[in-house]
């Protein structure tokens, strides 16, 4: 591609053109690999030339115009312009559109790169000579008759691209070889504008072996390199491959800065202090960026100064036809006071609608609005509504501001500014405080770049609370670095409650608003998980630290097993690491599982597909290792796995793709798919392994009353406080722990009590004698886990009384004196077993 006052030359491989939108086959012209067409409207010129072969595929491959704009240059495969013959090199008169009589080289292969002077046309390609001379992949002839120039640089592969510096002095070259003139200089040299000597070389090391330039451009400072990584052996003590860019200062010729972004880069043009850029990069994480994503971004700018940040322009293609990789070009054409970038190449779509080979982007005005932003609101604290929402995307402008409607006011209540691209996509709050109790609220949210301003967000409602969420105020309090409360009823977007703005994505098969009783506290809404491919994934990669827990809670009936929660390298490929996973067996058992090593996995004593809420924590830390809580107990634990996979990646809730689970087998009711089918509430993530007190205290805490030490055949603590005082075991009311050491039961009666006494409920059917020495706390505070009764009778603060005869069939034990929180629980060890246990008050 090439221009010159206001026309846009592109030459490749086609043979029509249509307009823009049109379908193929639709108000097609013929255009032989040419078409000259109109800078500011994309209208084609009188100007038809047609590029043909007499056998094979014609193409062009290289276009450039002359310093005067007098003549367009262009290289590539073929053996006629216009009928009028030549060597895979012409000139074309532009003023009459005529292929030049008295420019005829002989080059005898494809020319691929094309640079030009007054005086010189510098070319590279697969060509070995030139006029009949040897000429090994770059050569250089007069503009005036087309000679041969005795300019020499020969290298060992095929050239891809070349560029004369600005002084003149010397000409960049660019392509697969590794020496030039025989000397050791891969992908990349500068060599003498005069001689084609060697100015500067980039050994062996300087760049990966399977690494080449494709593209090269300048501006009045440096020179920039477009690079692409190969399938190749690297060498010994190789760099790092990449397909990013490359920047050089002119002078020296030296590295400016390097970006070792991957999806190669096929094209390069550096204007007004920006380096634009055609390619697929799908993984930035060099520059602190994005990790591997599926959604690959094809044309990026960035400042020339320095690799990154990325800037706010960001249309994109798709991959199209052929090798799939989008544009292969890019030039800046100027018309009417208007600077438009041109693009040519693979694709069939720009920004999702129709538009195959060409394009352009104006630089007169912004062409779009922000999208419009997704809120959600909640409220867990009285006099307080959080608003949360994800930032939006607009393609040519990533500093947005966005403005917070309430209750259909015309006035915005808070206004703020946010940076955001298409793979970071900040979450914004704001917390209104100035709200009445008992007053419904609603919010909507827009976003504008100063030209342009979305729609409103779709209204989202709530009321002030009413009390506090004892459960969400201490998930927060622990330290959770990401908590997804699932709160949501439409959209997208998973809003952070801990503070920290890791929100994330709903993808798929995900139901929301899910608003029969959840997993805490009542009827707040969770999400719904289809079994098929739907999934929550974080949007922000993380690092795991060496300590962390994952907490959720579920509930299913399924049997086909799924993954609850994990850590992956990213969220949509095949064939990637994936580990510090929570995830459910056919047989209804849930397995933490971490890769150190192999992969090692913990399992809960029960199967939890019972069609009830169940809460789950895995922690792992370098002191304790493993540890599998479930409904607020240690259920399994291994103290010998101490670390997991270190790699940055993405939590993932639901499943992921198909694989997600490959490789975890846990013996008997392997899980058949990894997609879960059920509900997922409350998830939460921490950079710390969660203390057995922090796991007993939020299981109570979610609403909740009872809790124990272990959990024996599923008979939870909660049996305990369901008002059915029938002892018989086979009834499914009575409570049970494991065989242990003091094991223990408490409640949380939600308030502090005048009590008259503890009437306790005991197992009929056998092993009534079990609860024979025995002992009962009442507190007004918390209690703490892991005490013998004698310590724990002498706490401050605590009530305590010791039972040393046979419980029989129920026993009432006087109290008088309030409390909040009761505990019985055995002196030795044992069995504790519980039909029912109720404070009496006055």
């Amino acid at each position: 591609m090439a221009q010159a006052d206001g026309v846009v030359f592109a030459g490749g491989t086609f043979s029509t053109v249509r307009p823009p939108g049109a379908a193929a086959g639709d108000s097609e012209t013929p255009a032989v690999n040419f078409v000259a067409l109109d800078a500011a409207t994309g209208q084609p010129t009188s100007c038809t030339l047609s590029f043909t072969v007499g056998s094979g595929l014609a193409t062009v491959r290289a276009l450039a115009v002359s310093p005067d704009h007098k003549t367009l240059y262009a290289g590539g495969r073929f053996g006629a312009v216009n009928g009028v013959a030549t060597s895979n090199l012409a000139a074309i008169d532009i003023a009459t559109c005529k292929p030049r009589a008295n420019f005829q080289p002989s080059v005898n292969a494809t020319v691929r790169a094309l640079a030009v002077t007054q005086d010189e046309v510098y070319l590279g390609g697969d060509f070995t000579s030139v006029a009949g001379q040897p000429r090994r992949y770059f050569a250089s002839v007069t503009t005036a008759s087309a000679a041969l120039r005795s300019w020499t640089a020969n290298a060992d592969m095929s050239a891809r691209a070349i560029e004369v510096t600005p002084d003149g002095q010397n000409v960049i070259l660019g392509g697969d070889f590794f020496t030039v003139n025989g000397r050791d200089s891969q992908a990349l040299a500068v060599v003498s504008s005069t001689s084609g000597a060697l100015t500067k070389a980039y050994p062996a090391g300087f760049l990966a072996r399977n690494m080449r330039v494709k593209d090269i451009s300048t501006d009045s400072t440096g020179f920039y390199t477009a690079m692409e990584n190969l399938s190749l052996p690297t060498r010994p003590n190789d760099p790092i491959p990449y397909d990013g860019r490359m920047a050089f200062d002119l002078g020296s010729f030296n590295e400016r800065w390097r970006d070792t972004c991957f999806g190669a880069t096929q094209a390069v043009e550096a204007y007004k202090g920006v380096l634009y850029s055609a390619s697929h990069v799908h993984d930035c994480r060099g520059l602190d960026e994005f990790t591997e994503r599926w959604e690959r971004q094809h044309l990026l700018a960035q400042p020339v100064g320095s690799p990154g940040p990325i800037l706010g322009w960001l249309p994109d293609t798709n991959d199209g036809l052929g090798e799939g990789i989008g544009p292969r070009v890019l030039a800046v054409a100027p018309k009417n006071d208007t600077d438009y970038m041109w693009v040519g190449g693979e694709f069939t779509k720009v920004n999702g609608k129709l538009q195959q080979g060409l394009t352009r982007f104006s630089g007169a005005q912004d062409r779009g609005a922000p999208s419009v932003p997704q809120a959600s609101v909640s409220s867990t604290t009285p006099g307080k509504i959080d608003v949360r929402w994800q930032s939006s995307i607009d393609l040519d402008n990533s500093d947005l501001t966005y403005r917070v409607y309430r209750n259909g006011s015309s006035t915005p209540v808070y206004t703020v500014t946010g940076s955001s691209s298409p793979w970071n996509r900040p979450q914004l709050t704001f917390s209104d405080t100035n709200v009445t109790p008992g007053t419904t609220y609603t919010y909507r949210i827009t976003a504008s770049d100063g030209t342009n301003t979305s729609a409103l967000s779709a209204p989202a409602k709530v009321k002030p609370a009413a009390a506090a969420d004892p459960y969400a105020a201490r998930v927060v309090a622990d330290g959770a670095s990401q908590y997804w409360r699932f709160d949501e009823t439409a959209g997208t977007f998973a809003a952070d409650a801990s503070g920290n703005g890791n929100s994330g994505i709903h993808k798929g098969g995900v139901k929301l608003g899910v608003t029969t009783p959840n997993g805490v506290n009542g009827f707040n809404a969770a999400a719904g998980y289809l079994g098929t491919d739907g999934h929550t994934y974080s949007e922000h990669p993380s690092q795991t630290p060496a300590a962390y827990s994952v907490e959720t809670w579920f509930r299913t009936t399924t049997t086909s097993g799924g993954k609850l929660i994990g850590f992956d390298s990213n969220n949509f490929m095949l064939g990637r690491t994936t580990d510090k996973h929570l995830f459910m067996s056919n047989d209804g058992h849930v397995s933490f599982g971490v890769l150190s090593g192999t992969n090692r996995t913990i399992r809960s004593l029960g199967a939890l597909n019972n069609g009830k809420w169940h809460h789950v924590v895995a922690a792992q830390s370098p002191i304790f290792g493993m540890s599998l809580y479930v409904d607020g107990v240690l259920e399994a634990a291994n103290r010998q796995v101490t670390t997991s996979a270190d790699y940055l990646g993405y939590w993932i809730v639901g499943g992921g793709v198909p694989d997600a689970l490959a490789g975890w087998q846990v013996g008997p009711g392997n899980p058949s798919k990894a997609s879960f089918t059920g509900e997922i509430d409350e998830t939460a993530v921490y950079p710390t392994a969660l203390t057995p007190r922090q796991v007993t205290d939020h299981y109570v805490l979610s609403g909740r009353t009872a809790s124990q030490s272990s959990t024996y055949s599923g008979a939870s603590a909660t049996r305990a406080v369901d008002g059915d005082t029938n002892g018989n075991w086979t009834a499914g009311s009575v409570s049970h722990t494991a065989l242990e050491a003091s094991p223990w039961w408490q409640t949380d009666l939600g308030a502090s009590r005048t009590l008259q006494a503890i009437e306790i409920s005991n197992r009929t059917d056998c092993c009534s004698e079990r609860l024979t020495d025995y002992w009962v706390f009442v507190s007004d505070t918390p209690f703490t886990s892991g005490l013998t009764p004698a310590q724990q009778a002498a706490r401050t603060g605590v009530w305590s009384s010791h039972q040393t005869t046979p419980a029989g069939a129920s026993v009432t034990i006087p109290v008088s004196r309030t409390g909040r929180y009761v505990m019985i629980q055995l002196a030795g060890t044992g069995y504790l077993s519980l039909a029912e246990v109720k404070a009496l008050t006055p």
